[in-house]
């Protein structure tokens, strides 16, 4: 009977394989988003004409200038997004290391964020109802 006392005082969460799980998802996924911002950085410092051998910094057509202009706009799109998801990826860590008896918990509403949803994405801060609610909002 004791043992049923002590499960009914010990708080519904996570365990700790499971954080485990999560951290190493989450630094894998730091990892590969530091990859792709330093990939993104070597595009911004790289020109065509210096890739061609060309010592020129200026393309002679307007329509290279149009497609090289277009190619940096993309790859600091890119960057940007990529340095968002970063961000939230450093967020969920932090949230992990300060309180991990609080992680998988939805921000919103407190109710365990479901398994599947943090090992899709696992920096998220809100279960599905309470993200749908806030995306619906939006609308």
């Amino acid at each position: 009977m004791a043992t049923t006392k002590e499960s009914a005082k010990k708080p519904k969460g996570m365990n700790k394989k499971m954080l485990q799980h999560f951290e190493k998802r989450l630094l894998d996924e730091r990892r590969r988003v530091l990859k792709e911002l330093g990939r993104a950085d070597e595009a911004f410092g790289a020109t065509p004409q210096s890739a061609d051998g060309d010592l020129s910094s200026y393309s002679f057509h307007m329509a290279d200038q149009g497609t090289d202009a277009m190619e940096r706009e993309k790859a600091f799109l890119f960057a940007s997004q990529e340095g968002r998801f970063l961000w939230h990826i450093d967020e969920a860590l932090r949230r992990l290391y300060r309180a991990p008896e609080n992680f998988g918990k939805c921000h919103q509403c407190g109710n365990e964020i479901a398994f599947e949803r943090l090992d899709a994405l696992p920096h998220a801060r809100y279960c599905i109802d309470c993200k749908q609610r806030e995306e619906d909002a939006k609308k």
